[in-house]
């Protein structure tokens, strides 16, 4: 069986694209040419024994995503698994008073992934199998003032999600939604987290490639952010909008 990476330069992604290459999957990293998906593929094929290639994708280059799957699909008919971890975290300041900037998050939150999952959807709908997991985020759960665009794009992309597993189930495809909190990765450089809610790559990449396997609906990676979570999302509005989030 055959992993596709959506984001072939994601830590996380690569984290979890270990543990299929030491279960003898096959790796295929797509990304961007300026990304060099190649690199990762080669590192994998040295340093894991494992079959891999790299393929080109640009998550907000629409018209290309068909004929990408159609290539993708003809070379690897065994392809079981999915990965998709476009993401653009962006500046919420800058996105209020530049919708270029606005614009940017949304669409590679959310629509070009939409538009890549729709297509692996239908071919996994028509052969009754298939495996597709994508990283939504915390964020998506309720909007905060500090990254509500980005946060709107993220909880857009979770409930399109729920309605796309509604739709696959009966024909045994799952999709996993995969909704990690802070994690120390190049997106989140610099910026003031609490150290003991920050997670590794590898602890987050675990958790996916657990989740993948076992067919999960929905996960918190690390788990405590469901409970954090939970907590947000029952705060009343009406004290909700006064505070500094």
């Amino acid at each position: 069986m055959s992993l596709l990476i959506l984001g072939a330069n994601s830590l996380i992604a690569q984290a979890a694209a270990s543990h299929f290459a030491e279960a003898g999957h096959e790796i295929i990293f797509g990304g961007r040419k300026q990304d060099e998906p190649e690199k990762f593929a080669n590192d994998f094929a040295i340093r894991y024994k494992c079959k891999t290639r790299a393929e080109y994708i640009d998550a907000l280059d629409y018209a290309s995503h068909k004929k990408f799957v159609e290539e993708v699909l003809a070379k690897t008919p065994d392809l079981e698994y999915v990965l998709i971890v476009f993401g653009y975290l962006g500046t919420q300041e800058k996105a209020q008073s530049d919708f270029t900037e606005a614009h940017r998050i949304i669409d590679t939150n959310f629509t070009g992934v939409v538009s890549v999952c729709e297509l692996f959807a239908a071919e996994f709908e028509s052969v009754k199998r298939g495996n597709i997991a994508v990283i939504s985020s915390v964020a998506g759960d309720r909007g905060r003032q500090s990254n509500y665009m980005y946060g709107s794009a993220k909880g857009g992309l979770t409930v399109y999600l729920s309605g796309l597993r509604n739709r696959l189930f009966k024909s045994g495809v799952n999709v996993l939604t995969i909704k990690p909190g802070f994690v120390n990765t190049p997106m989140t450089y610099g910026m003031p987290l609490p150290k003991p809610l920050v997670a590794s790559p590898e602890k987050v990449g675990k958790d996916i490639h657990k989740a993948m396997v076992k067919r999960k609906s929905v996960i918190y990676t690390p788990f405590f952010w469901r409970w954090i979570m939970l907590i947000i999302t029952s705060i009343p509005e009406f004290i909700f909008k006064k505070l500094k989030l």
